[in-house]
């Protein structure tokens, strides 16, 4: 039986390893070792197998694991199994690409519409996507199930849109806006601050 409780560090990395077995060919050996999907993922054989163990109790010694197995297991932890739908606040140049972005299907997502308050957007579509009006994103998120929100709106608006796509009933917010947010307990935060990020890579050159 697969351990639910396991540390969000692993659950981290498990996306990496999921995506290269996928990428494997029909033609692949039906099996597959931790040093192989270390290799591949660019990790350390321990810590591979280390995470493995937590996910799968498919490993036998010289033989590995069961590739189709081994995928069923990582897609379950993930809950990848089934499609979750998501939403985007801003339709700018970060919204609209997060929209054409063809990678999140791998896991079973879905970017279902896009929300902004600029009149000339709403009412397009981006990519096959409707663009609406803010003033529908509790109605839109409350009707059609969403449990995720990205926002990619300025520094200064982002706290008031997580607070809307709190009370519109997500469950999981991503925010893109280079600045703190306040979430209360239940609400599954990811941040991220692309400059930053790449005031750290440049730091090293």
């Amino acid at each position: 039986m697969i351990d639910k409780n396991i540390p969000k560090s692993v659950v981290a990395r498990l996306p990496l390893y999921l995506h290269y077995l996928k990428t494997l060919n029909h033609g692949s050996s039906a099996t597959i070792s931790s040093a192989t999907i270390a290799k591949a993922v660019g990790l350390g054989e321990v810590q591979v197998r280390k995470d493995l163990a937590m996910v799968s109790g498919g490993g036998k010694p010289k033989v590995g694991y069961y590739r189709k197995e081994l995928v069923a297991d990582v897609m379950e932890v993930l809950d990848c199994k089934r499609v979750k739908k998501a939403v985007i606040v801003g339709a700018g140049r970060l919204g609209t690409a997060l929209l054409s972005y063809e990678g999140f299907g791998e896991y079973n997502l879905d970017i279902v519409a896009a929300f902004d308050v600029d009149e000339s957007k709403i009412g397009g579509e981006c990519h096959g996507k409707k663009i609406m009006a803010l003033s529908e994103l509790n109605s839109y998120c409350k009707e059609n199930e969403v449990g995720i929100g990205i926002i990619t709106v300025r520094e200064r608006d982002a706290q008031t849109v997580c607070d809307m796509l709190i009370d519109s009933g997500v469950t999981a917010v991503w925010s893109f806006a280079p600045v703190k947010l306040e979430v209360p307990n239940g609400i599954y935060l990811k941040e991220e601050n692309l400059a930053g990020n790449l005031a750290v890579l440049a730091s090293n050159i």
